[in-house]
């Protein structure tokens, strides 16, 4: 098991503690690594459920806000969705796991060239 990975299987059930019940959701979260959206000094945190930063005054959201946003949308394969304020690019990957075609949008060049290379 990979150094992150217990966290993550612990981070996955936090949210089905907290009544995350999409499966699609679930699974994009649990393929989808946090860790590699968290700048240094943060990756040891990533699983956590907190808002972490990662530079020019933003943060990557919490797990939960993250799952309980895509949860809401009910998105299906196919669909198109735009994310205003591509940050680290999380939120980007994980709807893009779910197979949505994502136009993401980000007026910072730092964060959008770092997410540009992670994704």
């Amino acid at each position: 098991m990979g150094r992150f990975e217990t966290d993550r299987l612990a981070m996955i059930e936090l949210l089905k503690e907290r009544s995350m019940t999409d499966e699609r959701v679930i699974l994009a979260m649990s393929r989808v690594e946090r860790h590699l959206f968290v700048p240094e000094p943060f990756t040891g945190r990533s699983y956590e459920d907190s808002a972490l930063p990662i530079g020019k005054e933003q943060t990557i959201s919490q797990p939960y806000t993250v799952a309980f946003m895509t949860e809401a949308l009910q998105v299906k394969a196919g669909d198109k969705v735009l994310e205003v304020g591509t940050g680290s690019g999380y939120q980007a990957a994980v709807l893009a796991e779910m197979e949505a075609h994502v136009f993401s949008i980000e007026r910072n060049i730092d964060l959008l060239n770092g997410a540009r290379g992670r994704l």
